[in-house]
């Protein structure tokens, strides 16, 4: 086996860092040169607002009843919520763990883990909304009721 030297090796790794300098250089001025750069960037911020938009109404809740739903909706809210909560989004992301809460099998143990990993006013902001989620899955449960009655 051939020893490469540690210069070697320093100077490759020079080398490659600068390469890379130079890429994100060459591709940050055809950016900037752009004239619909910022349109761009409007538009697309515009429809990330839209789709992932904070309104309560627009939530499909799942059937309560059907547990394996219950989780897939449980998982994927709090997946939403916390990679909302990392990006700054924080509203966003207290609207969709509180969503998590109020489908929660066990909603105080969760509210215990989350008081300890949320920082003091995002984990009182969940606790504000979470009467209003609650209203709305009421809400959605009232509007889908299903007579669910044994006939003999």
């Amino acid at each position: 086996m051939t020893m490469i030297s540690r210069g070697t090796l320093g100077i490759c790794a020079g080398v490659a860092g600068a390469l890379f300098i130079g890429y994100c250089i060459y591709f940050d001025q055809r950016r900037r040169s752009d004239p619909n750069f910022k349109k761009k960037l409007r538009e697309r911020r515009r429809k990330a607002n839209k789709a992932g938009g904070s309104s309560g109404g627009s939530v499909t809740w799942p059937n309560l009843k059907d547990q394996e739903a219950v989780q897939k909706f449980f998982l994927a809210q709090v997946q939403a919520g916390e990679e909302l909560l990392a990006q700054g989004e924080i509203e966003a992301g207290v609207e969709h763990l509180s969503r998590a809460v109020a489908v929660c099998g066990q909603p105080q143990q969760l509210l215990q883990v989350l008081q300890q990993t949320l920082p003091p006013q995002v984990f009182q902001l969940l606790l504000h909304k979470l009467p209003a989620v609650g209203e709305s899955i009421l809400q959605a449960a009232g509007g889908n009721k299903v007579v669910d009655e044994d006939v003999e």
